[in-house]
C-alpha cells in the first residue's frame, strides 16, 4: 500500500482520483452495467460489463495482456464523451445533472483499470511493463483532460456554490466539497498555460512513476541469495529451510536454498541466519534494490521527481509538495506532521541506545569481535529476546498457520462486525493460488460482498502486503456491493503443508484485514465516498486498530494452534509474548519514522535539486540516526513515494494513524474488553461504514467522544511521555510494523 496498490484509476478518473487524489489507489467500480461500443466489447472483454452472480464479477479468466491497451483508449475515449456530455448540458447546474451525473460515468474505464492494477501489481510481465510505460502518461493526460475541462469546472462551482446546496443531504453536499477541492487542487482554476504545464508535469511524473516501480521489481526479481551447502543452511528452523528449498525448485537452481528479495524472506534470514557473511549479502541485497547503478538505479529518477513535484506545488499555489499534499488531511500542515514524528523520534532513538548495548554485551560475551552491524540487529535482538523473555519467535511460529490466521480474522469479523465468511468456486481468478470468500450479514444473511485472497509470492508480483477494492459499494441507482482483496507474499509451503508465519507477519495480516473490512463495512449511497475513500493519515486507522485482535485469547486460543498436534498455544507462551510486548520497539519505531522524515524532508526542500543517496546519508546523520539499523524504506526503493504519489509527503501517516488506533482501542479496554458489543457497533456506524461522508475529525469524535491522544501510543510502545516521568508500557502484541 502500501497497503495500497498505488495506481491511479478510472471514474472521472475520477476527477476525485487524479495524480492528488488521497484515497487509496485503485479506484473501484459502480458495477452498473454499461456497455462500450459493440463491437469492441465484443473483441474485449475486458469491456464487457461484469457478468455472474453477485451482481458480476471480473472476468479475469479472460484475460489477456494484449488486451489491456486496445481496451484502455476505447475505455478512456467513451469516459471522456460522458463528461463531455455534462460539460455541454445545456440546462441550468444542478447537483444531480452535474455531481450525480459525474458519479455515474467512466464504469467501463473503471473495470478495464481494475484488471489493469491487478496484473501490473501481481502478475507483471515484460510484455505488460511496454504496456505500463506507453500507457501511463497517457492516462495521466486523459485525467487533467477531465480535471482542466473548463465548462466542467464552472459547473461544478456552481453547485457548489449555490444557495440551494443546504436543501442538499449532508452526503449530497459531501460529494460536492469532495469534487470541488479536489478540481481546484488538479488545476482547474488556473489559466490555459498553467494547465499546459500542469499536464505536462503530470504525464513527465507518470512516466517516472512507472519506471521506478518496474526497476524495483526488477531489481526484486532477478536478485536472490543463493545458499548452496547445508551449512549455508546453518541457523535457520526446519520451516525456513523448506521455505528456501522450494524458493529453489520454483526457481530450478540446483541449491540447498534460495532467499527472494522480498521481506517475507529477507527479514526470517537476517533474524536467525548464523552465517554472519551470509546475513551482509542478504542484507546488501535487499537495502540496495534501487541503488545498484545500471540500468535499475532509481537516484536520477528520484531527483527529476522531486523537482517535478515541486515545480507542480508552485503552480498551484503551494510552498511545497509537502503543503499540497497535507492541505486536505487530518494533520492539515507539514509542520504538525513533525511536531509528532519528532516527539516519538527521541525516546525511539533513545531505546535504540538500549537495544543496541544489550546485543552488544551478548555478542561480546559470545565471544564476538565485531561492533554490531546493520545486519547483525535483528539476529542479536532474537538472542536478547530468548535470553530475557524466554521467547523464541521460531517456536511461536508453531502456532501460526496462515490458513488458520485467516479462519481467526474471520471469526473476529463475525463477533465485532457481524459478517459471515464463504469459500465461493464460481467466481474467476486470475491465479490458482487467489482463493475467494462470499461475505453475508451474520443476522440477515444478507449479501455484503466478496473478498479474494492472493497470499502467496511469485515472480512478477510486487513485494509487501496490501488491500485493493475492485468495487466500492454504494446505491445511486439500486444496491451494489463491494468486491476487495487482501494481498500477501508468503512462501507457499511445499506438497501442501501449511504455510507457518511469523507473529509480525500474522500482525500485518490482521492490518490488511482491517482495511478490508473498512471496504466491507461500507453504507453509503454514493461510491466515491465510499469504503476506504477517506484521507491518507485516516486510512491507516481501521487497519491500525484490527492489529489489536490478534492477541485477544479468544483468537489465540481457538485459532493459533500447532500445525502438527492442533493444540493451542499454551498459556505460558502467549504471557512470555505478552511480557515481551515492547520489547525491539526502538528499533521497530525508529526505522519506520526514519523513512518518514526523510519523505516530509525531501518534500520540504523545495526546488532543491537533490543527490537522493547524499541527502539520505546527511539527513539521517543530523537526525541521528543509529548507524546500526537503516531506514525501513530506503529512498531508491521508496515505492510509496515514488511510484505513484500515494504516500509521498505522507508515509507520516501510518505512526498518525496508530495514535488513533491506540487511543480508539482504549474505548474497548474501557468498557467490557475487545469484544464489546456496543463499542463494536459504534466502531462500525461512525467509522468503517460512513466512508468520506463525513470529515474525518468528526468521525472520530463522533465515536471516541474527543479528540485523540497521543498517550495511549506512548504507554504501548514503552516511551516516556513529556511531562511524565515514564510511561508505564501496556502489554498488548509484539511489535510488528506494516508495508
Amino acid at each position: 500500500m502500501p497497503d495500497f496498490l498505488p495506481f491511479s484509476a478510472g471514474r472521472l478518473a475520477a476527477p476525485a482520483l487524479l495524480a492528488l487524489s488521497l484515497t487509496a489507489a485503485l479506484t473501484p467500480t459502480s458495477g452498473r452495467a454499461q456497455s462500450a461500443p459493440a463491437a469492441t466489447a465484443a473483441t474485449n472483454p475486458l469491456l464487457a460489463p461484469w457478468a455472474g452472480a453477485y451482481g458480476g464479477v471480473p472476468a479475469f479468466d479472460k484475460v489477456q495482456v494484449s488486451q489491456f491497451k486496445p481496451a484502455l483508449e476505447a475505455a478512456m475515449a467513451q469516459n471522456l464523451a460522458e463528461v463531455q456530455a455534462i460539460a455541454t448540458n445545456a440546462q441550468a447546474p444542478t447537483f444531480e445533472n452535474t455531481i450525480a451525473a459525474l458519479e455515474r460515468t467512466g464504469h467501463t474505464l473503471d473495470q478495464v483499470q481494475t484488471a489493469y492494477g491487478v496484473w501490473t501489481g501481481t502478475l507483471n510481465t515484460p510484455e505488460l511493463q511496454v504496456v505500463q510505460r506507453e500507457m501511463a502518461p497517457r492516462l495521466a493526460a486523459f485525467a487533467d483532460q477531465i480535471t482542466q475541462n473548463a465548462p466542467l469546472f464552472r459547473r461544478i462551482e456552481t453547485v457548489y456554490n449555490s444557495p440551494d446546496k443546504k436543501k442538499l443531504t449532508p452526503e449530497q453536499q459531501r460529494l460536492t466539497f469532495v469534487y470541488y477541492n479536489n478540481f481546484v487542487r488538479a488545476g482547474a482554476r488556473l489559466d490555459a498555460t498553467a494547465k499546459t504545464r500542469l499536464s505536462a508535469i503530470n504525464q513527465q511524473l507518470a512516466g517516472l512513476f512507472t519506471k521506478f516501480s518496474q526497476n524495483v521489481l526488477a531489481d526484486e526479481t532477478d536478485s536472490v541469495l543463493v545458499l548452496k551447502t547445508p551449512a549455508d543452511l546453518g541457523g535457520l528452523s526446519p520451516s525456513l529451510r523448506t521455505d528456501a528449498a522450494s524458493a529453489a525448485t520454483a526457481r530450478k537452481l540446483a541449491a540447498a536454498g534460495v532467499i527472494t528479495n522480498t521481506r517475507s524472506s529477507i527479514d526470517p534470514f537476517l533474524t536467525y541466519s548464523d552465517q554472519r557473511k551470509l546475513r551482509e549479502k542478504a542484507w546488501r541485497m535487499f537495502t540496495n534494490r534501487g541503488d545498484n547503478g545500471g540500468a535499475n538505479d532509481n537516484n536520477a529518477l528520484i531527483t527529476e521527481i522531486l523537482q517535478l513535484r515541486a515545480e507542480r506545488a508552485r503552480l498551484l499555489g503551494y510552498k511545497t509538495h509537502a503543503h499540497l499534499r497535507l492541505d486536505n488531511t487530518m494533520a492539515k500542515t507539514p509542520e504538525k506532521a513533525m511536531a509528532l514524528m519528532e516527539e516519538v523520534w527521541t525516546p525511539a532513538v533513545a531505546r535504540v541506545k538500549e537495544e543496541v548495548a544489550d546485543m552488544q554485551a551478548l555478542a561480546t560475551k559470545e565471544g564476538a569481535t565485531f561492533k554490531i552491524a546493520p545486519w547483525d540487529y535483528r539476529y542479536y535482538a532474537e538472542k536478547v529476546r530468548k535470553e530475557r523473555y524466554d521467547l523464541d519467535q521460531n517456536e511461536v511460529k508453531q502456532y501460526l498457520q496462515l490458513d488458520k490466521m485467516r479462519e481467526g480474522m474471520f471469526w473476529v469479523a463475525g463477533e465485532l462486525l457481524g459478517f459471515t465468511f464463504a469459500p465461493v468456486a464460481n467466481v474467476p481468478v486470475y491465479h490458482p493460488d487467489v482463493k475467494v470468500w462470499e461475505v453475508k450479514d451474520k443476522t440477515s444473511g444478507k449479501h455484503v460482498g466478496l473478498w479474494y485472497f492472493d497470499p502467496y509470492a511469485r515472480p512478477g508480483k510486487r513485494s509487501g502486503a496490501w488491500m485493493n477494492a475492485y468495487r466500492n459499494q454504494e446505491r445511486m441507482d439500486g444496491e451494489v456491493s463491494t468486491i476487495v482483496s487482501n494481498n500477501s507474499n508468503f512462501v507457499k509451503g511445499q506438497d501442501g503443508a501449511p504455510t507457518l508465519i511469523s507473529w509480525t507477519d500474522a500482525t500485518t495480516l490482521f492490518h490488511e484485514f482491517g482495511h478490508a473490512l473498512h471496504g466491507l463495512s461500507s453504507n453509503v449511497t454514493y461510491p466515491r465516498l465510499a469504503g476506504t475513500s477517506v484521507v491518507r493519515d485516516y486510512v491507516e486507522f481501521p487497519s491500525q486498530v484490527l492489529e489489536n485482535w490478534l492477541a485477544t485469547p479468544q483468537v489465540l486460543q481457538r485459532f493459533a494452534v500447532h500445525y502438527q498436534t492442533g493444540k493451542p498455544i499454551p498459556q505460558a507462551l502467549v504471557d512470555r509474548i505478552a511480557k515481551a510486548s515492547t520489547f525491539n520497539e526502538g528499533f521497530a519505531t525508529t526505522e519506520f519514522l526514519g523513512s518518514a522524515l526523510i519523505d516530509m524532508k525531501l518534500h520540504l526542500a523545495g526546488d532543491q535539486k537533490i543527490d537522493p543517496d547524499k541527502f539520505e546519508r546527511e539527513t539521517l546523520t543530523q537526525l541521528g540516526m543509529p548507524t546500526e539499523l537503516v531506514m525501513r524504506h530506503r529512498t531508491p526503493q521508496f515505492s510509496h513515494v515514488f511510484s505513484s504519489d500515494g504516500y509521498s509527503a505522507g508515509y507520516y501517516s501510518y505512526l498518525w494513524s496508530v495514535v488513533l488506533a491506540a487511543d480508539a482501542y482504549g474505548a474497548f479496554t474501557e468498557a467490557g474488553g475487545p469484544y464489546d458489543q456496543a463499542v463494536g457497533q459504534r466502531l462500525k456506524q461512525q467509522v468503517l461504514s460512513v466512508g468520506n461522508t463525513v470529515d474525518p475529525a468528526d468521525a472520530y469524535r463522533s465515536f471516541r467522544g474527543r479528540d485523540p491522544k497521543i498517550d495511549a501510543l506512548m504507554r504501548e510502545r514503552g516511551f516516556p511521555m513529556k511531562g511524565a516521568k515514564a510511561a508505564q508500557p501496556t502489554p498488548k502484541k509484539a511489535a510488528g510494523k506494516k508495508s
